[in-house]
């Protein structure tokens, strides 16, 4: 079993620029998104910034923030 690669940190005394901070994703309710994992679904409650709640069809699903693997449509 393998483990996930770390992410890289910038070191100060790199002559090199950080790579940017990826942007956060906002999410309203009653938006389509996509999700890796459980594919098609709509926002149907959100807690800001920590979680959003999506109805996937077959089930509702809470989805905790970054939202790494899920898009808006």
């Amino acid at each position: 079993m393998t483990r996930p690669a770390a992410p890289k940190r910038h070191l100060s005394t790199s002559p090199f620029k950080p790579p940017p901070a990826p942007a956060p994703r906002h999410f309203a309710v009653g938006d389509q998104v996509t999700h890796d994992m459980y594919g098609l679904g709509r926002v149907i409650d959100i807690e800001d910034g920590i979680a959003v709640l999506v109805d996937f069809g077959s089930a509702r699903m809470r989805i905790t923030s970054p939202y790494s693997k899920m898009t808006k449509l």
